[in-house]
């Protein structure tokens, strides 16, 4: 059984992420908050296509392709930096933290097209909203998870934080597939939530320090099963390194 999204307008968006620690936008919901069409934001769509394969998986999957780069966002100012490390904490990622993994970065069809700034800027808005005004270091992370060994794991470190300050999560598309549901569950509290997103470019917001999230594995329907995604953590101060 599949539990669907509770979704919030844009304009109470901020105030539900206050009240709950996450907020859902359905895909018209996006589009206004970050005032770019979901059709031209569709045009990014055929790019998770042309994903390279995750060679650092420790579960020895082979279910998981990737790019990711890094900006630094300071108001309307969206400054790419150069390519870097993904790195995470073993406190924050217990599979695949304290290990430097370098992923092919994303190309100029996505982060040299005009809505690509306006995109990240909106979102870093939203977290200057929650967090208070500041700099931003945004890490970028396209990823497609397939089902290539029968079943694939979107987070295959299970139920976790980030490590960072604000998390936007933004299905671009599911095809052939079961499973792939989000849940959500307060870090210090009872309290969680289960939905599954369907919609292209609906999004799931996340205030990284209050709440923990993953989603459960997917299984194939059809001969090209996979699901894609769009995710981005939102950091105060620096990126995360050694």
């Amino acid at each position: 059984m599949s539990f669907s999204p509770p979704v919030s307008a844009p304009p109470d968006a901020l105030s539900t992420l206050r009240d709950r620690g996450y907020a859902v936008l359905d895909r018209a919901g996006l589009s206004e908050l970050v005032g770019i069409p979901a059709a031209t934001m569709d045009l990014w769509r055929p790019t998770w296509d042309d994903l390279p394969a995750d060679g650092y998986l420790r579960d020895g999957g082979r279910y998981r392709s990737r790019r990711h780069s890094c900006f630094i966002v300071d108001g309307d100012s969206v400054t790419p930096v150069p390519h870097r490390a993904h790195w995470q904490p073993v406190e924050y990622n217990a599979l695949h933290g304290g290990l430097e993994r370098w992923f092919e970065p994303m190309t100029s069809t996505v982060v040299e097209r005009p809505e690509w700034p306006r995109l990240l800027s909106q979102l870093a808005a939203c977290a200057s909203a929650l967090k208070g005004p500041r700099t931003w270091y945004v890490e970028s992370h396209q990823f497609r998870i397939d089902t290539t060994d029968g079943i694939g794991r979107p987070t295959p470190e299970g139920a976790h934080r980030d490590g960072v300050d604000f998390v936007v999560v933004l299905l671009v598309g599911r095809q052939d597939i079961k499973g792939g549901e989000t849940r959500v569950f307060e870090a210090a509290g009872p309290n969680g939530i289960r939905f599954t997103l369907t919609e292209p470019w609906s999004a799931l917001l996340l205030d990284d320090e209050r709440v923990i999230h993953e989603s459960t594995p997917i299984q194939p329907v059809g001969p090209q099963g996979h699901r894609d995604t769009l995710v981005l953590t939102f950091r105060a101060k620096s990126f995360q390194g050694p």
